[in-house]
Order: structure tokens, then C-alpha cells, then sequence
């Protein structure tokens, strides 16, 4: 049997170039490609099987099966061996393919004549594209040599693939990334918008796969790599200071640049034709496919490590840097994999929406697009690979779906859906400057959430009242450092200025769970929601706590300040806090600074612990703010970052309702200031709820603010209050449904 051998592995390679340059149809290229690989490899049979669909692969080119097949042959993924290679993004190598588990015999081919199979993925950067298969009547496995010529032949049909070199004859070989997609993913930030996609980082085209002289190329990938090496040594030297995770990334970054075996695949695969850019991109693919598949979260970590270092490397050979030139254009939508808080805000609200293929509901980036009320879907997999610069993309944030390239009938959809919520704004601007008072009279207090200074112009476009919960963690989160007091103190002023005398309520630090300072040691827990974070970070470590609390002093010189603790899960810790913020006070006293002319204390009711506290708690708390968000998730032991479960619970359940009510009336008991915070106080059916249970202080996002007014003002509390109870004395799990009838027929 022919080995396939450097020399002519690259003499098949030059073939494959010369079948791409001539100028014919995409079909007559997949021919002659199957034809010259079975050629060079001494089998019968080649055939290049690739996806009609995101679940269908179609036999797109044959030598040696029934050439009738061609274009009606088709399996779904997972049937068949070559099913099973483009589910696992691995090869089959088997010298009796019929013996084999996963076989499935498709009479219209031919095959059953041919005994070894050998199948290997087209892929590229993670992305299964299609199968190339080679057969033989000879019962044999094929070699490792053979094995690696032919996912060579693979990796170079990837990115012919991806260049349109076989579009043409074919509804296999139609152009891709040009027909509609949809992408589903998780909600980070509701909202409908429309746009063009923008890539934060832009795909590297590799251009020429195949390359005449090794030996050039070779000089290539050392320049390259040398080029990286120094960066990387430039980039350790540079935060050397920095924390211990940063420097742990870059130790890894050191280690796979300086990696020889690493290095030494990429000369392998350029000793057999590839470029140097082709050489690093099949290895980045192959590693990609390999790491996905561990269970292992480490190795899966370095994956990203992995990527973003032969990215790098890519750019380096290609010279397409970071920069690339593209504008970012009047409508954005941008697209990524992650994206960091700073890195966000430098788009500031020009971004008409985000797209995340990774990302959580609580994450950096979900606050900051919270903050700048731009919707956000999370979780989108597959959008990198498929998204062009400059593609029209439709973002339902509401859905969390995502449509690139989309039809006429669901751009009709959306359309639709965008001008209905720009009518619906219309109908809340005539309530700016009306209260939020009930048909029955009682009058809601509806406020708004911020972090950033950006938010604060919404307080007179949104009719809030003041600021309900100003989060301050995001100053810390957006910087590479740890703030300085003077930063903060000049920070909180300009709050306070915007405000224009309405009132804000600073929640110290809110750090620790999915909310770490990039400057700070990560601590490594199982359950980091219910670990070290919020108040416990800030009384174990009173040093950025007392920072904080000096600063809010400052700022809030001869004004009122209103401050609150975040996380709080027992009176004691409330007495700790607030003991701190007593020493902040007479530091100042003795320092002549002028003080605030009132200072109100809360503390937020996160978990349901602070329920039961005592009642000198609740007579010592000035006032109590219910975050909605990690409460709900721990009263249901339902994480909020688990789509599997989150959303089996439902805030007007019977049972979290009875617990609110018990938490009402202990706070009128004692005439406690009570308010409830998050995301459910923002959601018009939950706010009325809320308020016919006696909540009557709702802090929300801006953009709720008009929605919730609208049908707060058309319900009457009482009676509404009377439909919860019904509901509840019936039985009902959820009062939900109840309301809903209510409302329709009563608002």
C-alpha cells in the first residue's frame, strides 16, 4: 500500500492548488479533489461528504461509489460511521467497516464492496463542516501516515470550504454564510433591536492553505513564533505586579508558546504542504475538537488559552491585526465570545445590542448591559463561526433569539414587535411627571437601579424618583487596579450632582460569586453564590470597606446619605457593618471634614435568614431593601445561573409570596422603610403584586419604569389583593394565571 510520505503528501497538496486555481464549477473542483486524493492514497474510494443543514450531510462527491448518489445520498448526524465522525469530531480508521458498530448500509452507493474505512472530520476551529472518507476492498486499517495525509487534505477542504471555492451546482454547495440562521440562546438584558453584526474580534481567512517551499515557510513560523514569544515576555514583565491569575494565564501562555510539540506538529504539517497559517490553524482545530470533548474544567480553561494564543500567532503571520480597519458602523450589534466590563463600556450605548456565545445572566458584561439597558442574549453558540462583519442581525432579547441574515417574514416579525415597543414608549412619556398611584389611591414609590454614571441622565427621562440601589462594584470592575479614595470620592460626587437632590442609595461593595476584581485572588469554592462575598468580603477584609465608607462621607458632605449592606444574612453582621461605618464617622469628625446632615442605614434582604432576625434588627435598620434576584434563588435552591432550573420557579408562587407578606408585616410591625430590588420589580404583573402585598417602594431599570407606572395606575391594590388570596386559599402553586385573567378584564 502507497505511504503517504512528506514528498507526496505535498505533491498532493500542489494538485489540490492547481484543481482550485482552474476556473471551473464548484462541482467539477469537489471532483477532481476526490479523484486525487484516492489517486494518492491507493484507495478505491474517496468521497467528501458535507452538511446540507445543521443536521443532514450530503454526499457532495465520489470516486469509486455510484456517481448517481451524488446529491441524494443523506444522513443525519450520528447515523452511519460517517454520521458518527461528524457527531464526534473523530476519526474512524476500521478494516471492516461493516462489523463496526454505528454501520448503516446505503444500498443506492455501491459500497458494500469495500471492507476498510477510513473517515476523518472537516473542521474547522471547532466547527464540523462535513466528512472526507477514503474505502478500500482490502480488508486493512489504515496508517497513522495515511490517517494524517488525509486530515490534511481535510483541514485544506475546511478552509476552501470556508472561502467559497466549491459553490456552484448543488444545494450542498450553496455560499455559505449567506443563507438566514437562527441562534437560541439565554436572556442577559430584555429588549428587541436591530442592526449590523460588528466582531469584536474579527476571524483571521487563511488565504493560502497550501504552500510551495517548506523551507520559507518553516522561516515563517519561526519568525512568528519568536515575534510571540516576546509579547508574551513583554506582556509577564508588564504585570508582574499584577494579580496572581493574570500572571497564571500568562505562565500558561509562556508555556504553549514555548510548547516543542506543539511547535513541532505545525513543522510537520508544513514539511507535508501546508502553510504556516494552514499548519497553526489545523493544529488550533484539532486541539479545539480534542479539549471540547474533556469533562475536565481545567482543560477545557486552556482551551481558551489555546485559541487565544494561535490567534495571536495567525495575526502575526497574516498581518491581519486586531485593527482591521472595519468602522464600527452607525447600528451595531456586536458579536463575541466574552466580552469584559471595560472592553464593554468603550462601546458605550452606540451598541444597538450584544450577542454572547458564552457569558452569564449575572456576569460583568449582563450588569454593564443592564446598566446601559442594551438588550443581551447570552449563550449563543455557533454565532462566531457564522457571522460576518456587516450581516443584518435581529436580537430578541425578550425570546433570546437571535436572527442572522434574517427572511422578510421574521424581519417583518421584529420589525413589528420594535415599532410596537417605540408606540408603547410614546404612551409612558405622557406619564413622566405623574405619580405612580393606584386606582384605589395608594401611591408607589417607583425608583431605579444604576452603577454608572451614564445611567444617571435617566433619572428625569424615566420619571424614577431616585435611585433605589446605586451599584457600586462596577467602578472596581471596569479597572485594572483597585480604585484610590480620591477616584471614589470624585465618583460619588458626581452622583450626587446628577441627582439633583432626589435620593440615591449607595450598596457598598457587591463582590465575590460572579462578580470578581480582576486585581484580587480568586478564592476557589464549590458554591461561590453562597460563599465569600458582599458583607463578608468587606468585614473580614474592613480595608476597602473603610475606604468606601469615607468616601460616601465625602461626597455626601451637607447632604443626605443613604447607605446599605449588601448580602446581609444576620444582625450581627449588620452591627459589624454598621460599627464600621461609625469609625468612618468619627475619623471624619476629628479629621474637620463636614459631614453628611443625615445618614440613613439599610441592609438588603437577600436571604431568607434575615427574615427570622430579631426585632431589634429590624428597629435598629433604618430601612430594608429585598434583593429580589439572589433571594428567589435561594429560597427555591434554584441557581440563577442555571437555565435548567431558574425558570422552573416562579416569582408569584404561592409560597414565595406568603414569605414576602411575612416579611411586610414584620417591617409595619416595627415601621420599617421597605423596598423591594431586581429584576422581577421591573416586570409590570410581578410590580402590582408586589404592591397589593404591601411593598410600596420598587427599584427597577429605567426602561421599566414607564411600563410598570402605566398599569400600576390602571389597578385597583385592593382588589387585586383579593384575587392573590383566592388564589392562594384555592391551592394554586402560582397565582400567575389568576392575575393575568384579572388584569385582562379589569385594566
Amino acid at each position: 500500500m502507497v505511504q503517504a510520505s512528506e514528498s507526496e503528501s505535498r505533491k498532493l497538496l500542489g494538485s489540490l492548488r492547481d484543481a482550485m486555481a482552474e476556473d471551473s464549477a464548484g462541482q467539477a473542483r469537489l471532483n477532481r479533489i476526490v479523484n486525487l486524493t484516492a489517486h494518492s492514497m491507493g484507495s478505491e474510494v474517496c468521497s467528501i461528504y458535507l452538511f446540507r443543514d445543521n443536521e443532514t450531510l450530503e454526499l457532495c462527491a465520489t470516486e469509486g461509489l455510484n456517481s448517481a448518489a451524488v446529491h441524494q445520498t443523506r444522513m443525519r448526524v450520528g447515523e452511519g460511521l460517517v454520521g458518527r465522525v461528524a457527531r464526534y469530531n473523530q476519526t474512524i480508521n476500521t478494516p471492516n467497516a461493516p462489523a463496526t458498530k454505528g454501520f448503516r448500509f446505503m444500498p443506492e452507493t455501491g459500497e458494500e464492496i469495500y471492507s476498510s474505512f477510513l473517515g476523518v472530520p472537516i473542521q474547522r476551529l471547532g466547527e464540523s463542516l462535513g466528512v472526507l472518507v477514503v474505502q478500500s476492498k482490502e480488508a486493512r486499517e489504515f496508517s497513522a501516515d495515511e490517517t494524517y495525509a488525509l486530515e490534511v487534505v481535510a483541514m485544506v477542504l475546511a478552509e476552501m470550504t470556508e472561502l467559497g471555492a466549491f459553490v456552484g451546482d448543488g444545494d450542498a454547495l450553496s455560499a455559505r454564510h449567506q443563507k438566514p440562521a437562527t441562534f437560541e440562546g439565554h436572556t442577559g438584558q430584555e429588549g428587541v433591536s436591530e442592526g449590523v453584526v460588528y466582531l469584536h474580534e474579527p476571524r483571521v481567512v487563511v488565504t493560502n492553505p497550501i504552500a510551495d517551499d517548506p523551507d520559507v515557510e518553516q522561516t515563517r513560523l519561526d519568525d512568528a513564533l519568536q515575534r510571540l514569544r516576546v509579547s508574551v515576555d513583554q506582556m509577564l514583565f508588564e504585570a508582574r505586579s499584577g494579580d496572581a491569575e493574570q500572571l497564571e494565564i500568562l505562565e500558561a501562555y509562556r508555556l504553549f508558546a514555548n510548547s516543542k510539540g506543539w511547535r513541532r506538529r505545525m513543522e510537520e504539517d508544513i514539511q507535508r504542504g501546508l502553510s504556516a497559517e494552514a499548519a497553526v490553524e489545523k493544529e488550533q482545530s484539532t486541539a479545539r475538537s480534542r479539549l471540547e470533548q474533556s469533562n475536565d474544567a481545567y482543560l477545557r480553561d486552556r482551551l481558551h488559552d489555546l485559541d487565544d494564543l494561535s490567534n495571536r500567532l495567525l495575526r502575526l503571520l497574516t498581518g491581519q491585526g486586531s485593527d482591521t480597519g472595519a468602522e464600527v458602523p452607525p447600528n451595531p450589534i456586536l458579536v463575541a465570545r466574552n466580552i469584559g466590563p471595560a472592553e464593554l463600556l468603550d462601546y458605550g450605548r452606540s451598541l444597538r445590542g450584544i450577542v454572547l456565545e458564552e457569558g452569564s445572566v449575572g456576569s460583568h458584561a449582563a450588569i454593564v448591559a443592564r446598566a446601559l439597558a442594551i438588550p443581551l442574549v447570552i449563550h449563543a453558540k455557533g454565532i462566531i463561526t457564522e457571522a460576518l462583519n456587516g450581516d443584518t442581525i435581529m436580537l430578541d432579547g425578550d425570546q433570546a433569539l437571535v436572527h442572522l441574515r434574517p427572511d422578510e417574514g421574521v424581519q417583518k416579525a421584529i420589525r413589528d414587535k420594535i415599532a410596537m415597543e417605540a408606540q408603547a414608549a410614546d404612551r409612558y412619556i405622557e406619564l413622566l411627571d405623574k405619580p405612580a398611584k393606584a386606582r384605589c389611591g395608594t401611591q408607589v414609590s417607583l425608583m431605579m437601579n444604576a452603577g454608572l454614571m451614564a445611567d444617571l441622565p435617566s433619572l428625569s427621562s424615566s420619571g424614577a424618583e431616585g435611585v433605589g440601589l446605586f451599584r457600586t462594584e462596577l467602578q472596581f470592575l471596569t479597572q485594572n487596579h483597585m480604585p484610590k479614595r480620591a477616584e471614589l470620592v470624585a465618583q460619588y460626587t458626581r452622583v450626587m450632582n446628577a441627582a439633583s437632590g432626589q435620593r440615591v442609595v449607595f450598596r457598598t461593595l457587591d463582590i465575590g460569586s460572579d462578580k470578581v476584581l480582576p486585581y484580587m485572588t480568586p478564592t476557589d469554592e464549590p458554591n461561590p453564590a453562597m460563599g465569600w462575598r458582599a458583607i463578608r468580603v468587606g468585614l473580614d477584609k474592613p480595608g476597602i470597606l473603610r475606604m468606601q465608607l469615607q468616601a460616601f462621607l465625602r461626597a455626601t458632605a451637607g447632604r443626605e446619605l443613604s447607605v446599605m449592606f449588601p448580602f446581609i444574612a444576620q444582625y450581627d453582621e449588620f452591627q459589624g457593618a454598621r460599627a464600621e461605618l461609625d469609625k468612618a464617622i468619627t475619623r471624619e469628625k476629628r479629621l474637620g471634614h463636614e459631614l453628611p446632615h443625615s445618614i440613613r442605614v439599610g441592609a438588603m434582604l437577600e436571604t431568607p435568614s434575615l427574615a427570622f432576625a430579631p426585632d431589634k434588627f429590624l428597629k435598629e435598620v433604618d430601612f430594608l431593601a429585598i434583593g429580589g434576584n439572589d433571594l428567589k434563588q435561594f429560597f427555591f435552591a434554584a441557581d440563577r445561573e442555571n437555565e435548567r432550573v431558574r425558570k422552573r420557579y416562579d416569582t408569584l408562587n404561592t409560597s414565595f409570596l406568603n414569605f414576602l407578606e411575612q416579611i411586610v408585616g414584620r417591617a409595619r410591625e416595627t415601621n420599617t422603610r421597605l423596598s423591594f430590588c431586581g429584576e422581577d420589580a421591573g416586570r409590570p404583573l410581578e410590580a402590582i403584586c408586589f404592591a397589593a402585598l404591601g411593598i410600596h417602594i420598587l427599584s427597577m431599570r429605567p426602561a421599566s419604569i414607564g411600563p410598570v407606572k402605566h398599569l400600576m395606575r390602571r389597578t385597583d391594590l385592593k382588589a387585586l389583593k383579593e384575587v392573590i388570596d383566592k388564589a392562594r386559599n384555592d391551592g394554586h402553586q402560582s397565582v400567575r394565571a389568576s392575575v393575568i385573567d384579572w388584569v385582562a378584564s379589569n385594566t
